[in-house]
């Protein structure tokens, strides 16, 4: 990693500042003293948190917005040939991406990384909340607003940062490790990576940056992962999950409504056998219950005492657009989820029914991405079985050209046949509405999901329907 030196009378730019890492770090930066302001396309909850923060939002893109910038730090969604790229280049201005400015900024504090195809935020979130509870005030940079701070990012005057990691574009590599999180590996983000085996050799390179004086902690439930560990130079981590042969055993697992309850057993460090018994998690889903175990391991292995981490887990408030439920009516009751992949989907229709057995559940998903979905187009036809209805949204292209070999028609036809439930085409927001209008009875539980604009439109659908 090299080095960037920053003061604190530089104007550092951010390109694209309404994304949740930029927002994210931008808050960071602003909030340790420096001097940070940033542009992007549309006004958001991002671009709202930062303002509250004392930080100069510009809506737009404009060559004039850099005039004064003398560091420029850019997102990895901003075209290369975008104006403000384009004039700080002609200004001869130092240009980094997001990842090169986080490394530098977490390198200054002892660091704590979550990463995985899944579970990253959830996971991320758990871990701050133990270390706020046990008064370490870490420092906390998310990839999803946590409802106790209201915010994806905070500024904390302890020693240890807690942060999640991205994969998706490599730059995961880039952070210094203490101790890491794996949470899973899943088959996604290929059209960075080009084939699965690149993916798996980059997972495979992070694990092993975890020093010796850390841990990294890995799932063992998952398969890639299993096969990983074969790779790995020196066995310097710690697998949980519910397989018999994790460090860290799941057992006597219970759900409910409201939350999920297990007990988890292992071995310390002089192969004492100890067991920790009902564990009571603010979240439901069995992929949950593995996120929070993770997070239980790091903090046992930070000198955290259980009976804080209990208490963390229990009073645990959530991450927007994770099993958030939003509304109730009528008995009806509406949730929103950030899941736009097939194993998130399945993940989450499962932990809504293993609470709610014998109800009806709707699921509203929006398609984000065509290279998604004609990469993984099996796997989506087969992710919604646990659904006894899908409401089928238009594909959201999020900047990708629409393709035409691929609909929301024939999407449509390969749910209905490998995943044996109706499916409804929907045409828009209004479609929405005016179908649950016409079609609920009551008792039904309805989920959107989606990383595009479906979770404004589950919000929207209150007081309507």
């Amino acid at each position: 990693m090299n080095r960037i030196n920053i003061g604190k009378k530089e104007i550092i730019h951010f390109v694209g500042i309404g994304g949740i890492g930029m927002s994210g770090l931008a808050q960071i930066m602003k909030t340790m003293g420096f001097n940070v302001q940033g542009s992007d396309l549309y006004k958001n909850k991002n671009t709202e948190n930062c303002k509250k923060l004392g930080i100069k939002i510009i809506l737009g893109h404009s060559r004039k917005n850099v005039s004064s910038a003398t560091i420029v730090v850019k997102s990895t969604a901003i075209k290369n040939n975008n104006v403000e790229l384009n004039e700080s280049k002609a200004k001869r201005l130092p240009i980094y991406e997001r990842a090169e400015m986080l490394a530098n900024i977490v390198a200054l504090k002892k660091n704590i990384i979550i990463t995985g195809s899944h579970g990253k935020t959830t996971t991320t979130s758990l871990i701050g909340k133990i270390l706020s509870e046990a008064r370490l005030d870490p420092t906390i940079i998310n990839g999803g607003v946590i409802n106790s701070i209201k915010s994806n990012a905070k500024f904390g005057k302890g020693e240890w940062t807690v942060l999640e990691a991205d994969e998706s574009d490599g730059s995961f590599l880039k952070l210094p490790i203490n101790y890491s999180v794996v949470t899973n590996l899943d088959n996604e983000h290929l059209d960075f990576y080009k084939n699965f085996n690149n993916l798996k050799n980059a997972f495979t390179k992070f694990i092993n940056k975890t020093p010796p004086i850390g841990k990294a902690i890995i799932c063992l439930d998952d398969l890639n992962l299993k096969n990983i560990l074969k790779k790995i130079k020196t066995k310097n981590y710690l697998t949980y999950g519910f397989n018999k042969n994790a460090d860290f055993q799941i057992f006597n697992t219970k759900y409910d409504s409201k939350y999920s309850k297990y007990d988890l057993k292992f071995k310390d460090h002089k192969s004492k056998k100890i067991i920790i018994k009902n564990i009571v998690l603010n979240l439901i889903g069995k992929h949950n219950i593995l996120n929070s175990t993770a997070a239980i391991i790091v903090c046992l292995n930070l000198g955290i005492q259980i009976k804080t981490i209990k208490k963390s887990l229990k009073i645990f408030s959530g991450v927007q657009r994770r099993l958030t439920k939003i509304f109730e009516t009528n008995g009806k009751e509406f949730y929103d989820d950030y899941a736009h992949h097939p194993t998130e989907i399945l993940s989450v229709l499962k932990g809504l029914r293993q609470v709610y057995e014998n109800r009806k559940i709707i699921s509203i998903f929006q398609p984000h991405r065509y290279s998604r979905l004609k990469s993984l187009k099996r796997e989506f036809a087969s992710s919604f079985s646990m659904s006894d209805l899908v409401l089928l949204c238009p594909i959201y292209a999020a900047g990708e050209k629409k393709d035409l070999s691929y609909s929301q028609d024939k999407l449509a036809k390969l749910i209905s046949l490998n995943s044996k439930t109706q499916v409804v085409i929907i045409k828009n927001q209004i479609d929405v509405k005016k179908y649950l209008n016409k079609c609920l009875v009551g008792n039904e539980i309805v989920i959107g999901m989606g990383a595009g604009s479906i979770s404004k439109w589950m919000r929207d659908l209150k007081g309507k329907v």
